[in-house]
């Protein structure tokens, strides 16, 4: 099986070295669960695309600093792109940037939070109990680093996670879309990273809550596992 990644960002030279480009860490992540998947990388920041969307047997759209309502040509081309996903039944993951363009292109919304940041480690509840969503788990944790989140969910999405930072936090569209606001590629080395990185930005109170939230242990493998099984389902 081929997994498409769209990678949506351009990573600056210092964090390639130290921590990989985004398509790295997916499939880095979800090979360590399933080693018979094989990967095709699209940097779409640069209006690089599938050929025919049967190029691969699923995709996967990748976290960004860019938000999905600019008007950017790439961006607006990658939403016609999910909206096609959608319409021919092409199994489709979306993590944070991913999961918000995707809400926006089926006709959803997507606002920057009037809260600030998301950042640090979020624990959200499972919403749903569909056959793929196992092994079944009431919460899982995952780091985040967002301003914008899903307002509201497109009319055929179904809720899959929450919490009360962010209510929309992980929805799938049928037995096609499956998204996270959360990033279970991230690491808790890489987040404290970018916290540092963004400290003047995102603010003292928000820095010092995100570091005392990374005592927790995320659930990146558990989260792997679930996109895995929803993509083979």
């Amino acid at each position: 099986m081929i997994i498409g990644i769209l990678e949506a960002d351009e990573l600056n030279d210092e964090v390639i070295q130290r921590y990989g480009r985004y398509a790295e860490t997916f499939e880095q992540l979800l090979s360590a669960v399933d080693p018979q998947l094989s990967f095709q990388v699209y940097q779409v920041t640069q209006q690089e695309f599938p050929q025919s969307i049967d190029a691969c047997d699923a995709y996967l759209l990748t976290g960004s600093k860019h938000s999905c309502y600019e008007e950017i040509h790439w961006i607006n081309q990658l939403k016609q792109f999910v909206v096609e996903c959608h319409a021919q039944k092409k199994k489709l993951i979306g993590i944070c940037f991913g999961h918000q363009l995707i809400a926006q292109a089926l006709g959803g919304s997507v606002q920057k939070h009037d809260k600030g940041w998301g950042i640090g480690m979020a624990s959200s509840d499972v919403k749903t109990t569909p056959h793929w969503l196992t092994p079944k788990q009431p919460q899982f944790n995952l780091l985040v680093s967002h301003q914008d989140q899903v307002t509201r969910l497109p009319q055929q999405a179904s809720l899959v996670a929450t919490n009360e930072f962010c209510p929309i936090a992980g929805y799938h569209v049928d037995h096609t879309i499956l998204t996270f606001q959360g990033h279970p590629e991230f690491n808790h080395d890489y987040l404290q990273y970018i916290m540092t990185e963004r400290r003047h930005i995102i603010g003292e109170h928000a820095y010092q809550q995100a570091k005392e939230s990374l005592q927790q242990n995320e659930d990146n493998e558990l989260v792997a596992q679930w996109i895995v099984n929803f993509i083979r389902s």
